[in-house]
């Protein structure tokens, strides 16, 4: 309904939903309306009282008076005047009753015209960057607004999560993922403090992220006012590029090179907006930018001395194995083939899990803590270590006895720990290929095929001996990964936490074409469920998702279970409960110290996410476990297994 370029907007229904001497807040378009209901009238004031912004239609009448629920100051109900002498009264909206309905008439609203956030999302989008998590709150509100405008436009996917430390979590994993930044996003103050272990989880393992943090406004900045920090002087340890947005700073460049920072140092980058600059209308010239001719491709080959080292070392080796690393994720082709040609034994690490197939035939499993006697045996007997990609975490366990190669993108990550015999600096798949191509006669390398089969048919023999075992205390963790074998789907994206429950999935999860997520060198307990909603938001319903965690990391992020419900992800948890944090009793066991302040008192995780809307399903003998969890991989949606474990047995 227009009147005079009035806006008139139904605001409620029925007269009869305020009573009389009351007061309460509706909204006409995008204003907010204190209406009030004063001697059988009804009026229509501006909803933010002159002083401190507080809502009056949260305030009350007293004494015939509209009282400020923040500071007490009075205003007339009727006429919005302020008692007294005094100026500060409150604007009055045309108002009409119409069959008991009320309409509130607000002066129509002029097109949006781009601010500053709108120039840095498109310019955020146009670069990409097209995934977003995180939680909307007051100091982020006109940053919030561009991103629904772009969301609405179909170039954008936002996800609000219960936890910003959740949506760090989750930007890190798509990173791992894709190899491209995703987004986290915060208000100030411990919004943003919240995203900080995330961001450490994806700044060490080179995992591409975006972190946007609202900040108090400029003005008052410096004053102790509430949830002020210096949020630039906070990120400054983990963020490579940092920087706080200014009324005339360059937005689409600023934005730009916090991007191009991302990607091509595969770090954090950190962008601040004081509450005010966030809604400055852009000048008229203010245009977004976008990626063409701004990222060189990274296709370098390695300095010839280094490389020549290196082939003469493969060509002379007898026992050459290749050990991979997360940072080769994207180069398998490159290097299986590699591996093929000189018949030698792969194995990963732990966080490398799954980028070579436990059924490819040269194939060995995880190396270290978490891995198979089948890849220790086979680097116990190599003449040469050919390492891509990783860099000797202690985790690993790889000897520095056995000359090795290490190829690598990061020149800081070669001889990070100690000295090798040729450290070789380029892009991996441009490294390999020209080893591929350079390499000489393979009569004098031993085909390690058949030795590969021999050594994983002596293991799975163990695990079977290890499945009978049963101490009557809960299921083993064999048996929970020896079921998950069999029922998770071969283009599963992995998600697994930190603990007991990781050392026996490395071990005893067989992988074929999944995709394994972790956090790797950070090692934080409860990244697998937020990991999961950041896989989602990368392969949609294309590929399935599972999550593996214990009792003690799942609770970290408990509540992100709404989240999968609310955006329907047909995520797959698994929950070992043994009501223990086990990895750290065993720990305290191991160091000659009291097992103490590790047991766990937990809720039904079944229960909770049936509460929750999922499926839940509980497990309390072996013997129903297969049938149980194939109920959950086939639920379409978001669906819990809890499985009661033996904190005994991994």
């Amino acid at each position: 309904m227009n009147d005079n370029n009035l806006t008139w907007h139904k605001v409620l229904e029925n007269t009869s939903e305020l009573p009389e001497g009351r007061v309460m807040t509706v909204t006409a378009g995008h204003t907010g309306i204190c209406l009030t209901h004063v001697e059988g009238e009804f009026t229509a004031l501006d909803n933010k009282c002159p002083h401190q912004g507080g809502p009056l239609g949260e305030g009350s009448i007293e004494n015939g008076l509209l009282r400020c629920p923040w500071h007490g100051w009075d205003f007339n109900p009727c006429t919005g005047r302020s008692p007294g002498s005094h100026e500060d009264g409150i604007p009055k909206y045309q108002l009409k009753v119409i069959d008991n309905s009320v309409f509130v008439g607000i002066e129509t609203e002029p097109e949006h015209e781009n601010t500053i956030s709108d120039v840095m999302v498109e310019t955020m989008v146009n670069w990409g960057v097209n995934r977003v998590f995180g939680m909307v709150g007051h100091s982020n509100l006109g940053f919030a607004d561009a991103l629904r405008r772009q969301e609405q436009k179909g170039n954008l996917k936002f996800f609000g999560i219960r936890h910003e430390g959740a949506a760090s979590f989750a930007a890190s994993a798509y990173g791992k993922l894709t190899g491209k930044p995703a987004a986290c996003f915060a208000i100030a103050g411990p919004g943003a403090t919240n995203l900080y272990t995330g961001l450490w989880d994806a700044k060490v393992d080179r995992s591409p992220i975006l972190a946007l943090t609202g900040q108090v406004a400029t003005q008052v900045v410096g004053t102790g006012n509430f949830q002020e920090l210096d949020l630039v002087k906070a990120f400054d340890s983990v963020a490579e590029f940092n920087h706080r947005v200014e009324h005339k700073s360059g937005h689409a460049e600023l934005m730009s090179l916090a991007i191009k920072h991302a990607i091509l140092k595969r770090d954090v980058s950190h962008l601040t907006f004081p509450d005010e600059v966030q809604i400055i209308k852009a000048e008229p010239n203010e245009k977004a930018k976008d990626s063409e001719g701004r990222l060189t491709p990274m296709t370098i080959g390695p300095p010839k001395e280094s490389f020549e080292k290196a082939l003469n070392m493969v060509n002379g080796s007898k026992r050459p194995t290749i050990v991979v690393g997360h940072g080769a994720r994207f180069h398998m082709k490159e290097i299986t083939e590699f591996a093929e040609q000189l018949k030698c034994p792969v194995m990963t690490t732990f966080k490398a899990k799954g980028q070579i197939s436990d059924k490819h035939s040269l194939g060995c499993g995880v190396i270290g803590r978490s891995g198979t006697p089948i890849a220790s045996w086979f680097m116990n007997e190599a003449d040469l270590l050919i390492v891509i990609g990783a860099s000797f975490s202690k985790h690993t366990g790889l000897t520095p006895k056995i000359p090795t190669i290490q190829i690598d993108f990061d020149p800081l990550a070669l001889s990070k720990f100690h000295k090798v015999e040729a450290p070789v600096w380029g892009e991996i798949s441009v490294t390999v290929g020209m080893l591929k191509e350079r390499l000489g006669s393979t009569d004098n390398k031993f085909d390690h095929t058949s030795q590969v089969q021999y050594r994983w048919d002596i293991w799975k023999e163990e695990k079977q001996k290890r499945l009978q075992e049963d101490r009557d205390k809960g299921i083993s963790s064999i048996a929970v990964f020896d079921s998950l074998n069999k029922v998770a789907p071969e283009n599963a994206v992995m998600c697994v936490d930190v603990g007991n429950n990781a050392y026996s999935f490395g071990r005893y999860f067989e992988s074929t074409n999944q995709s394994f997520l972790m956090s790797g060198y950070l090692g934080s307990i409860g990244f697998a469920l937020p990991a999961a909603l950041g896989a989602f938001a990368a392969v949609g319903t294309d590929r399935p998702i599972i999550a593996v965690a214990g009792d003690g990391g799942f609770c970290q992020y408990l509540a992100e279970v709404t989240t999968a419900v609310k955006y329907n992800m047909p995520i797959k948890m698994i929950i070992l409960n043994n009501h223990e944090l086990g990895k750290i009793s065993k720990e305290q066991r191991a160091g000659e110290f009291d097992v103490w302040a590790t047991e766990l008192s937990n809720p039904n995780f079944a229960e909770y996410a049936t509460g929750c809307g999922a499926l839940g399903i509980k497990v309390t003998n072996q013997k129903d476990l297969r049938n149980a969890m194939q109920q959950i991989m086939d639920h379409d949606g978001p669906a819990l297994l809890e499985v009661m474990t033996d904190v005994g047995l991994i």
